[in-house]
């Protein structure tokens, strides 16, 4: 079994309570930057993501969700039930060897288990929690399970989206799930940089309902500062004109005109002359958009989308197609970017999933883990956590006893006194 990738969290060791796909999203980050990512699961039926489909892959007595697929990478698997006396004791062994621990539960259902974020500092002073709700951990409504949809629509998301302000659309992804995953990881990272500092963890908060409303950028602005309430556009940009999809013969094709510099490159492929007073400058393009809209659907109509855009690049406007994922996957360019990865599953053999989207200068390519199967590694994890309660100086002769295993080195950097050899010794 190959070794967690080599990055700038290798060292680290994660336990991944979180199941669905905020959490796991998250974890898999901090796997994709190098970090040895255990992952506990529920006995006999695993994350829920495992049950997610179709499409299941596989043979028949060994079948696979390509949901669970997506967002395991990068993992070991370990089977704990955290209500029975064992799981409890795994659980806190795993804990005093972590430099972070991952959650989504509903809030306070940690707390009945025996795991407070009060318990957890006390095992492990340098522990960084991470905790992902729907939509909030306090509040008037911080109790509320949290559904990537549900959070879409109230995180204002949806009405922002789709072809018109009486057609609220979700976006194509669970986007709320994995904004909340790619904060989570952001405030993971800080609060390791943190630790090397004071030495102590840190919790980290974040939800659906706050990574939504963390990036709705200008069109929250458009309300907090100037009083509107924005609302969905369609396919075309509600400040910018022309800015969005326009038709071709055999496609779609998308035109980004964000300045008017470009507007004057791009009037005459469309047969417009750039100082025509109806269009001159932004604010009358976005004033008469449906008259131009039109103009440019006309002027592209009867065209091939490979013709249009090519007189769009001569041009220099920026220009390109909607493209279906097996056109994205199937992309030279997507390639080049190292966005594909092979792996070699333990029941599926070897598969192509998409890869980290971050790429660090002078790095080599990572050798990736497959997303594992239930429980593929809790004989060795448990092995492993036999050594680090060997290794502890005062420890009482019980499993699990003694101090947290993590420490700082004598330059002030995190050390998770597990060490990047003995992982990989764990992990093969």
């Amino acid at each position: 079994m190959s070794a967690a990738p080599p990055g700038p969290l290798s060292g680290v060791v994660v336990v991944d309570l979180s199941r669905a796909l905020a959490g796991p999203h998250a974890a898999m980050m901090l796997g994709d930057l190098g970090a040895r990512v255990l992952k506990v699961e529920t006995p006999g039926t695993g994350d829920d993501t495992r049950g997610w489909g179709p499409p299941f892959v596989g043979p028949q007595d060994a079948r696979e969700s390509t949901y669970f697929l997506s967002c395991n990478r990068n993992k070991e698997s370990i089977a704990l039930d955290l209500k029975s006396d064992d799981g409890r004791e795994t659980l806190t062994r795993l804990v005093r060897s972590a430099d972070v621990l991952v959650e989504n539960f509903r809030t306070g259902v940690l707390d009945r288990l025996g795991f407070s974020v009060e318990q957890l500092q006390a095992l492990n002073p340098r522990l960084v929690v991470l905790s992902i709700t729907g939509f909030g951990h306090d509040g008037p409504e911080g109790g509320r399970a949290g559904y990537d949809q549900i959070a879409q629509g109230e995180a204002g998301l949806m009405s922002l989206t789709g072809p018109d302000a009486d057609s609220p659309t979700r976006v194509g992804l669970p986007i709320g799930d994995l904004l909340a995953g790619m904060y989570g990881a952001y405030g993971v990272a800080a609060a390791l940089a943190e630790r090397a500092h004071t030495g102590r963890g840190s919790v980290v908060r974040t939800s659906l309902l706050a990574a939504i409303v963390g990036v709705h950028a200008f069109q929250g602005t458009r309300y907090t500062v100037a009083g509107e309430v924005p609302h969905a556009s369609g396919n075309h940009h509600p400040s910018l004109s022309p800015y969005g999809s326009f038709h071709c013969r055999d496609a779609v094709v998308q035109v980004a005109v964000g300045s008017e510099g470009l507007w004057r490159k791009f009037a005459p492929v469309v047969g417009l002359d750039p100082e025509d007073p109806r269009f001159a400058h932004n604010r009358a393009r976005v004033e008469r958009h449906g008259e131009l809209v039109d103009l440019i659907d006309a002027a592209f109509g009867d065209r091939l989308v490979d013709d249009v855009l090519a007189d769009l690049a001569r041009a220099g406007v920026p220009a390109g197609e909607v493209r279906t994922l097996d056109r994205v996957y199937d992309w030279e360019q997507t390639r080049s970017q190292g966005l594909l990865v092979e792996v070699e599953h333990s029941s599926l053999g070897t598969i192509t999933l998409p890869g980290p989207p971050l790429r660090f200068d002078g790095a080599p390519a990572g050798q990736h883990r497959p997303p594992p199967r239930l429980d593929e590694h809790g004989a060795q994890i448990r092995a492993w956590l036999d050594e680090q309660d060997s290794a502890r100086p005062d420890r009482a002769g019980e499993p699990g006893a003694g101090q947290p295993a993590t420490g700082s080195d004598a330059a002030g950097q995190p050390a998770t006194g597990t060490g990047a050899a003995a992982q990989r010794g764990a992990a093969g």
